[in-house]
This record gives C-alpha cells, structure tokens and sequence, in this order.
C-alpha cells in the first residue's frame, strides 16, 4: 500500500510542481557553470546502488573536496544552493527516484558507499527497505550541516555522532513501519519545513 501512495504522491508532485522544477533548474544553471542537477551514487535496498538526482546546489566538482557540506558559509554552495538547501528543495528530483522505485517518500535517506561500509551488522537492517526522501532523522537533523561547521573534523562527527543516532531513528521507523507511520512522518516534514 506504501508503495501505491508513493506512485500517486509522486507522480502528481512531478505534474504541479513541474513549473516550480523548471523555475529552480534554470536559477542553478544560471546562477553558475554546469548542469542543473546533481546525480550522485547511493546505496539503496538490499545494498544496491542507484543514482540519487537532486537540483545542484555547488559549484561543478565541489564533491571532490569533500563529501559533507558544512554549515551555511561552506565557499562550495551557491547563492541559488543556499536557498534551494534551506527550504529542501535541492531534494525535488528525488520524486523520479521514487517514481522508478529506488526510493520512497518515507524511509532512511540513502548513504553514500563509504558511510554505508562503516555500518555494524545491526545497522545494515536499514538496508532492508526502500531508502526515503524524508524519516525521523531527517526532521531531527534538519540542521545538521551547522551542527557539522561546529566540529573540528567533520567526517568525524558525522560518523562517530551524527550517523549512529540517524540510524537509531530509522530503526524505529523500520520497526513501526505502517501506513500511519508513513503519513506521520509526512505531514512533520512539511511542518518542520514551513516552521
């Protein structure tokens, strides 16, 4: 049933806010040299890869100084980037991975294979469902990228600190997983956003 809402809420999210999708793609573009989005690798059910979209939100190749963003004054993310990243509206794209299945509207947001290889035996069960644009952690780190400009090293934080308590949260999405969960969390995201 989870799967047939993620269809529909999908598909109609793509047909509205298509003039909004069109509007952000070419602000990005505009703004500065390079593609529109940004497809990275991440690691989705079952430990399989698939290409996560999202609107860029760096300058071209800012990936390669680093794979986490750190606060508001990172010098990678544009002007574009920093208002698209406030109000989460890099993630819009993500709707096509849920359309093709990759993804869910709700479930642990997918990893990047160097994070993913750090997990214990019992983390990996968040492997066992559709990762999600949106879950508890999601909406409990909705500031992570300032709690990461805090830190004297970052990658650090985000896998001593940051990671093991994104994980505990998706697990206890995993072991209420319901319909009533799945709204639940949908309806907090949109609140914790407009808040």
């Amino acid at each position: 049933m989870i799967r047939f809402f993620d269809i529909v809420f999908s598909f109609l999210g793509l047909l509205l806010l298509s003039p909004l999708l069109l509007a952000l793609y070419l602000a990005v573009r505009l703004e500065s040299p390079g593609g529109g989005f940004y497809n990275q690798v991440r690691v989705g059910k079952d430990g399989k890869d698939f290409k996560l979209h999202k609107f860029r939100s760096m300058r071209t190749g800012s990936d390669k100084q680093g794979l986490l963003t750190v606060g508001g004054a990172d010098p990678r993310v544009t002007r574009v980037g920093r208002f698209i990243r406030k109000y989460k509206l890099d993630e819009l794209p993500q709707l096509f991975n849920v359309l093709k299945g990759e993804m869910s509207l709700v479930g642990p947001r997918p990893e990047v294979r160097k994070y993913v290889d750090c997990y214990t035996p019992e983390q990996r069960r968040v492997l066992g469902v559709r990762p999600g644009i949106t879950d508890y952690a999601s909406i409990n780190y909705i500031d992570e990228n300032d709690i990461l400009a805090q830190a004297a090293d970052p990658d650090q934080a985000y896998v001593c600190q940051i990671l093991p308590d994104k994980i505990r949260y998706n697990l206890i999405y995993i072991e209420n997983r319901s319909l009533k969960e799945y709204f639940k969390i949908l309806f907090m995201t949109v609140a914790r956003i407009v808040r």
